[in-house]
Formats: C-alpha cells, structure tokens, sequence
C-alpha cells in the first residue's frame, strides 16, 4: 500500500507530505483540492502529484482526508459513491468519531489520526484509532506513515479528543509559552529580537532536553531549581496564580470543544 491520496491541499496535508518526502520515496502521492491552484502548488512544491478527485479516489491505496471538519460530511458523501473496496481510508479531523465515518462508508478500513503540525519537522506524535474493518496490512501502512513524521500511539476512540487536548492542540500551547517569555523578557530589558532568540532557544533545548535525557520532567525542573534561588522565585509566582488549574482548564475546554464538535456533526 504506496500510493497515498490527499482529499485537502491545507497546513495539515503540507505537513505530512513534507515530512514523507524528507524521510522516504517509497510512495506515490497524490493530492487534489476544490482549489486546484492551491493542490497544484503544494505538488510542486514536493514532487508530487496533482491530480483531480475521482482519480485520486481510484489510484489510491490509501486515503488522508485532510480538510476541514466543516467539509467532512460533504465529502463523505460524495466517497459513498465510489468504490472503496480494500482501500484505507485516514482520518484526521478533530472531534468527528470513528463511529460516523464507519456509518458514512460501511465495511471500509478506517483510521481515525490525531496528529500535529510538528509532522513538518519529523516530529509529530500522532494519535491512532483503528476501526472495526481495519486489517493488519493497513493498520502497519497507517503506522508507518506517521512513524514517518513522528512518534504513534494506538489509543481507543473514546481516549482520542484526550490525546487533541495534549498533543493534537499542545504546538500551540508551547508558541504561547514562548510568545510570552519574550514578551516578558522584552519588558524587563532586553531587546525584541534578544528576548525573541531566547526565549526560542531555551524551549528547543528544553525540547531536546525531555527527548534524550532519561528523566522525568520533574525531575528536571527540580534539577535547575535551586532552593531559594531565581528558578525557585519564579516558579513560586506559577504556584501562587495555579498554574496547574489554568492549564487543566484550557485542555479540558479543548477536550469539550472537541466534543461539541462530535455532537454538532451528529445534529446536522
């Protein structure tokens, strides 16, 4: 299974493509888009091919519908009408459950995917939901396509708009914490791009910190927090203002929105 179509030329589908054909040449990608320019540029951007829909659906092994979960119910209807038959079908919007594309296409293998945008980087990890007609032949294709671009984990579907809260949405939450460090640094007397390069820098090391040392990131905060010390002041301020609870609320509103999402499909 080597040929991979792309339904949806967007951030995501850039992403994931980036990251196969910086690692592999194995496959064959396809990709089309309801704007053909912006398919077009995106396929000679990585050697790829831009193809229109119907072909895309017959050449394809294997599926990624990368649009927008407005878009997904669309176009599910418009894939019931073709022949699917021993074709995997990827999906990966957020908060749209496994049980609506198996109702939507029945008896076809589906994967539902929560990844990130870090794929760009060969360093996503990608939620996976395997569904009831998936066969082992595209459950090892599904993972070695995002073991591609990052790290997997095989999780239940009701586990998977947890795994959005963390990982799918969590790039975001580390930009945030970066924005902020600069802005402060800013603030207390540094230059804009001064406070800009460290504060970047410092969540990279921290980064690869977490990646290579077999600690616990506990353990490394308790390592460079001295007692009564600059990291044990600053940290004392996140303690005060509960951290812990504004980060627990912002995941669970993610979770729920999730949610909301899943429901608001159903209703439609």
């Amino acid at each position: 299974m080597n040929k991979i179509g792309f339904i949806g030329a967007g951030n995501l589908a850039d992403s994931i493509i980036k990251g196969l054909t910086q690692r592999t040449t194995d496959y064959q990608i396809y990709l089309c888009d309801l704007l053909k320019e912006k398919a077009d540029a995106l396929a000679r951007q990585y050697n790829v091919q831009s193809r229109v829909f119907a072909e895309v659906v017959r050449d394809a092994d294997i599926l990624l519908l990368t649009v927008k979960p407005k878009d997904i119910k669309g176009l599910l209807q418009e894939l019931a009408g073709y022949s699917l038959l021993g074709k995997l079908v990827i999906a990966v919007a957020a908060g749209i459950g496994l049980n609506m594309y198996e109702e939507a296409l029945p008896g076809i293998g589906i994967v539902r995917v929560m990844p990130n945008t870090s794929c760009a980087v060969l360093h996503s990890v990608s939620g996976l939901v395997r569904g009831k007609y998936v066969t082992e032949d595209q459950a090892a294709a599904a993972e070695r396509i995002f073991s591609a671009v990052g790290k997997v984990l095989w999780v239940e579907d009701s586990k998977i708009n947890a795994v959005t809260a963390v990982s799918g949405s969590g790039p975001a939450y580390f930009y945030l914490l970066t924005e902020l460090m600069a802005e402060a640094g800013a603030k207390l007397g540094l230059s804009r791009e001064e406070a800009n390069f460290l504060a970047r820098e410092t969540l990279v090391g921290a980064g690869k910190m977490l990646a290579e040392i077999t600690k616990t990131p506990q353990e490394l905060r308790e390592a460079v927090t001295s007692p009564n010390g600059t990291t044990y002041a600053a940290l004392k301020i996140f303690e005060q203002e509960d951290l812990e609870r504004i980060v627990f609320q912002a995941m669970q509103a993610c979770l729920k929105r999730a949610e909301e999402m899943e429901r608001e499909y159903k209703d439609e």
